[in-house]
């Protein structure tokens, strides 16, 4: 009975975490669109909301199967319960404090602090190793793709007579970035909300692992489009603003060269490895708009906004590790009373 009742508080506390998530991330596929002015804050998120909805369930089970059984062999329903309270107290900390946060690496820091109490050290390294590399690799692949693509389109369009129908151009074509961007992102991010209750909900519900992701999806996805409703525009607006200004040309270069590389961290490691790699889409977000900043003029860009950011990547997976063993070995000593 207890372990239904905690399975049951698990689930909303997902819920809770894919809530946080919207809020803190709906900036990282719109944030381009929004402060070029090629889109309104509200359809921004109405279009988020329904791309990210179809990237959760059309591609969500391949970063799912990562999170759920690849950093460890096995997460229970009292793990799978302080994995995710840790994640929410982390998150919500955060964003009371107006601190954009990634996920990613809270919900990999979490796991982690469980895997080193329940299985010492013997977490599954290769995949950590692969998702470490993603955690590096992917601002820098963002802020040079970006970078170029903006070079490349500057170069381009400088061919054609500058009218109003090349605007018009330039700026359907960023909301098509924003789409792509906002499905890029659902397909990697819902595994941070649910992925840690693939196993649990598998063996309560009965259903097969497929139809398990499925659902999660469905459930994920719809706690992120209720999160970027309510406070996406906080960050939306931080980070739309305040790192560099946009242009409808730097924000097409930044916004597809962020989809592409969460797109591909997604599908190109399934492919080849079964494994899709979770990355953090802020780091990648905010890598491609310091990528256009660097190349449109350092007077553009905003120092301080940066450092913020920077800063709770460095501290995010040590603090939530230490959250998370801290947590499942209170439970542990707690349900044996």
């Amino acid at each position: 009975m207890i372990e239904v009742w905690v399975f049951i508080v698990g689930l909303v506390l997902a819920l809770s975490i894919a809530w946080s998530l919207g809020a803190n991330d709906a900036a990282n596929p719109t944030e381009c669109a929004v402060g070029s002015g090629a889109i309104t804050l509200r359809k921004a998120i109405a279009l988020f909301s329904v791309f990210v909805a179809l990237g959760a369930l059309l591609q969500g089970h391949m970063v799912m199967k990562t999170l759920s059984r690849g950093i460890v062999p096995h997460i229970d329903p009292l793990a799978a319960f302080t994995v995710v309270l840790s994640i929410v107290l982390w998150l919500v900390l955060c964003t009371w404090k107006g601190i954009p946060v990634s996920t990613t690496h809270t919900t990999v820091g979490s796991v982690i602090g469980y895997g080193l109490i329940a299985y010492g050290a013997n977490l599954n390294w290769g995949v950590l190793f692969k998702v470490f590399l993603g955690i590096l690799l992917s601002p820098l692949l963002s802020l040079v793709c970006a970078a170029l693509l903006y070079l490349g389109l500057r170069s381009l369009l400088g061919k054609f007579s500058s009218t109003r129908r090349m605007e018009q151009v330039v700026r359907y074509s960023l909301i098509g970035a924003l789409a792509f961007s906002a499905y890029s992102f659902g397909a990697n991010d819902v595994g941070n909300a649910t992925g840690v209750y693939v196993s649990v909900t598998e063996e309560f519900v009965g259903l097969p692992t497929a139809e398990t992701m499925l659902l999660l999806a469905a459930l994920g996805s719809a706690g992120i489009a209720l999160g970027g409703f309510t406070w996406g525009y906080r960050v939306i607006r931080t980070v739309g603003y305040s790192i560099t200004r946009l242009t409808l040309t730097s924000g097409l270069a930044a916004e597809l060269s962020n989809a592409l590389v969460v797109w591909s961290f997604t599908t190109v490691p399934y492919v080849l490895f079964g494994w899709g790699l979770p990355i953090s889409t802020t780091h990648s977000s905010v890598g491609a708009i310091i990528g256009v900043g660097l190349v449109t003029g350092l007077k553009t860009m905003g120092p301080r906004v940066i450092v913020k950011i920077v800063l709770t990547w460095v501290l995010t997976i040590p603090c939530v590790i230490l959250i998370s063993w801290s947590m499942f070995k209170l439970a542990s000593v707690l349900i044996t009373l």
